[in-house]
Order: C-alpha cells, then structure tokens, then sequence
C-alpha cells in the first residue's frame, strides 16, 4: 500500500544536522494521519506521499525551515520565587509569550534566584536532514479520520 490521503505510515527516522552530526535518533517510529491533518511537518507529508513499505528517502530542510528561525525575545529570566517547587533544567513550562498567548518554554538553566527560559523549539534555526525509512503503511479507520489522528499503538488513546 502507498502512502496517500487518510492512510497511516509507519516510519523510522533519524535526525542530523547539516553537518551530520545526530540530533535525534528517533527511538521510537513516527505514526501518523497522512493527508494534511498536521500531524508532521508538511515537506516531511510531501516527501512520503507515494512511497510504501522498505522505501528509504532522505528530506533536508534550510536553517530555519523545519522548526523556524531563533527568537530572542522568547528567551527569558524569570525570579525562581515565581515557579513552583521542583524546577529542572530541561523541565518544561508553560506560561506566557509578549502577546498573552500561551506558550511552553524550556528551562535552560538555573543561577541563583533566576530560572532561564526559552521558548524556541530545540531545532530552531537549524539546517536539518531527515533520513526515513517506512515500515508499514496501513488505511486509517473512519473513526480515526473524524477524529484527525492515529489510534492505538504509537497513537492516541480515548
């Protein structure tokens, strides 16, 4: 079966940078709703659309083009009295960005009475290679279809 509209692939993937160097090895395989639901990102869609089951393909991304570009002003300190007990660096939080939108932030690090945060995605920025390979590619359900996601393993459960 080829990857098309409302099917759901089974695919491994590993992740470097643009200098190969490993960025993440994808330990588990990505399983999704192919066809536009928003469940990857949409060059990844695009790039599996057509292939099936053993096909290996490599998708590269400009800096910047996977998980956009570094914003400075989504870094941030914040008084360590304002978070609860228990902060970690690498925890993740969510609070707000200058807009009043809700945004998760990723503690950086923890000096003192100050907690740094950063609202960009870890890849931010970064040129990037994907390299898949599809496992399965099976058809979704009708319930999965209504409901815009994978159930079941590696999916969502209700």
């Amino acid at each position: 079966m080829k990857i098309e509209q409302d099917t759901v692939p089974t695919v491994t993937y590993r992740i470097t940078d643009d200098k190969g160097r490993p960025v993440d090895a994808g330990t588990d395989p990505m399983v999704y709703l192919h066809g536009g639901y928003q469940a990857t990102l949409p060059k990844l869609e695009a790039a599996l659309n057509g292939h099936e089951a053993g096909d290996k393909l490599t998708v590269e991304f400009a800096a910047g083009e996977a998980f956009g570009m570094r914003d400075e002003a989504l870094v941030r300190a914040i008084d360590k009295a304002d978070f609860p007990p228990g902060v970690k660096v690498g925890g993740q939080l969510e609070g707000r960005d200058d807009s009043g939108n809700a945004h998760v932030f990723t503690v950086q690090k923890i000096k003192g009475n100050q907690v740094m945060l950063d609202g960009n995605h870890p890849l931010a920025g970064l040129a990037l290679r994907f390299s898949l390979q599809v496992l399965n590619v099976r058809a979704a359900s009708a319930e999965e279809i209504a409901h815009r996601h994978v159930h079941g393993a590696h999916g969502h459960h209700h």
